[in-house]
Formats: structure tokens, C-alpha cells, sequence
């Protein structure tokens, strides 16, 4: 086979099976869009759920979702900038970092139900915070944590080393050079990174089974009191959250509407991913073209 036929039929082979991989991502999302919209209203959205009668909704589910994705990302976040750059930029070839590196890569690999009994053990019993969404924002930190990491140190390490040459030539510290040189031009990479580690949180179920618990207690959305136990703010309070209520509904099986509510919820879950991740896009543009004044 001439060198030029094996391209093309390389080049024809790679596109088929992204066609097909992107068919099959398309029809799966089209099925619950379809299975699940019909059955979405502002009612559904915004009641609480019901156990034994029908007309339930996820308004305290969603909710809660939201609430603890925004309480993991502020907690991973810092730690997985600070651990990124300190790696990239600061820490020695040796064999301490090749073991800090080795330990991230298989930490990022652990299955979410092993980090939700860790988090069931240590953070539940051990430190005592029982269900909650504290105890759930940190075992989703421990799950997310070295993803983040991995993804800042590869983006600073794309980053030419002729750019920091640059930032120190013009009299810049190095601690300066990352942060207004580094940092900005890396800043899309580290973004991508952000969002895909925050779908990863919004839709994790395994893992918040054992530390937010199972159950959605009724709340007051006009007592703004973080340490009431009906305060939406209350962090020490127990949460399901939308994933937590998909499992449940179909494992239980007693809520009669529950085919229903399950695809309901499946796609407000799809919808609002989607809406994070292009909300997250659009403002992480904005604020790179702003640092790198672009």
C-alpha cells in the first residue's frame, strides 16, 4: 500500500471513529433529554421531593448540588493551585517529587466509593461531622484534588520557559513572573481543567452516600442562619443531592412517580452541567483576555 493511501485510510478510520463515538454521546444525551424534559416544570424545580405520593420534585436536591459543588471547588481549588505551581515551578527533581507525582496519578485513579468510605471514616466518624455537606465538600476534595493539581502543573509546564525568561529579564522575582506572566498565559488550560473537575462533583453520587448522607431534611429559605439546622447555609446539616436522589429513588423503588422523577432529574442534571460548563467557559475567557490584555 502506497504511503498516501495509508493515510488516507488512517485519516478515514480516525474520523469514523469519531463519528461513531460522537453519535453514540449524542443519541445517549438526546434520550434523556427526551425521556426527562416532558416531565420538567417550575414545580418540579423548585418543590421538595416526596417519598410515598407522587408530584414530588428536587427543589432542596438541586440546591443542595449547587451548594456543595460551590463548597468543593473553593476548597480544591487554592489547594490544587498552590500544590500545581509549587510542583512546576519550585520543587527539585528528586525522588520525593517523583513520589508526590506518582501518588497524585494514582490517587486520581481511586474509584468514588473508596474515597466515600474514606471520607465515611474519617470525616463522619473521625472528626465528627457527621452527614453533612462539610463532610461531603471534603471527601469531594480528596476525589477531585489531585485531578486539579495534575491538570495546573501540565498547563504551567506548557508555557515556554522563553516567557519566564522574559518576565525575569525584566527585573521581574520569579514568585512575580508566575503570577503575572505563568499563570495568565496558562490560564485556558487551568480553566478546562476547573470545569471538567467541577461536572466530575456536580453529578458524584458514590462517594457522597456515605458522608452527605441520604436525606433531604425540609428547609427555610428565609433563615439565612448557617448554624440553624433549616438554613440552606448550614454546612453541618445532612444533603442529598441530585445525584444521591436519582440512585435512591430507583434502588428504593416505593415513590409511585418514581420512572418519572428519575428522568425528570436526569435531565435538569445533563442541562445544568452543560449550562456550568459554558457559563464557566465564557467568563473564563473574559478573565484571560483581561490578565493577558488580549
Amino acid at each position: 500500500m502506497q504511503p498516501k493511501q495509508a493515510d488516507k485510510v488512517a485519516t478515514g478510520v480516525l474520523y469514523t471513529i469519531a463519528v461513531i463515538i460522537t453519535g453514540i454521546l449524542a443519541s445517549l444525551l438526546l434520550y434523556i433529554l427526551v425521556q426527562g424534559l416532558p416531565h420538567v416544570s417550575w414545580h418540579f424545580l423548585t418543590s421538595p421531593a416526596s417519598t410515598f405520593e407522587a408530584g414530588g420534585g428536587i427543589g432542596i436536591q438541586l440546591f443542595n448540588s449547587f451548594y456543595l459543588l460551590i463548597l468543593a471547588m473553593l476548597i480544591s481549588i487554592p489547594l490544587a493551585l498552590g500544590a500545581g505551581i509549587y510542583l512546576s515551578e519550585y520543587a527539585k527533581k528528586n525522588w520525593l517529587t517523583d513520589v508526590i507525582r506518582t501518588s497524585i496519578e494514582i490517587l486520581s485513579s481511586l474509584p468514588s466509593v473508596v474515597v466515600g468510605l474514606f471520607g465515611f471514616l474519617v470525616f463522619v466518624l473521625q472528626f465528627k461531622f457527621g452527614f453533612s455537606i462539610l463532610s461531603g465538600a471534603l471527601a469531594l476534595t480528596v476525589f477531585n484534588l489531585p485531578l486539579l493539581t495534575r491538570n495546573v502543573e501540565d498547563s504551567l509546564r506548557q508555557i515556554h520557559f522563553t516567557q519566564r525568561e522574559a518576565g525575569l529579564a525584566l527585573g521581574l522575582s520569579r514568585w512575580e513572573t508566575v503570577v503575572h506572566v505563568v499563570i495568565p498565559e496558562a490560564l485556558p488550560g487551568i480553566i478546562t481543567g476547573t470545569i471538567l473537575g467541577a461536572g466530575r462533583v456536580f453529578g458524584e453520587a458514590a462517594a457522597l452516600i456515605y458522608t452527605a448522607g441520604q436525606s433531604a431534611p425540609a428547609l427555610d429559605f428565609t433563615n439565612w442562619n448557617p448554624m440553624n439546622i433549616a438554613s440552606p447555609l448550614n454546612p453541618f446539616r445532612p444533603a442529598e443531592t441530585l445525584a444521591v436522589h436519582i440512585w435512591k429513588i430507583n434502588s428504593e423503588g416505593i415513590q409511585p412517580d418514581a420512572a418519572a422523577v428519575s428522568a425528570g432529574a436526569s435531565a435538569v442534571l445533563i442541562i445544568a452541567v452543560l449550562l456550568f460548563n459554558l457559563l464557566a467557559r465564557y467568563a473564563g475567557n473574559k478573565l484571560y483576555k483581561k490578565m493577558t490584555a488580549s
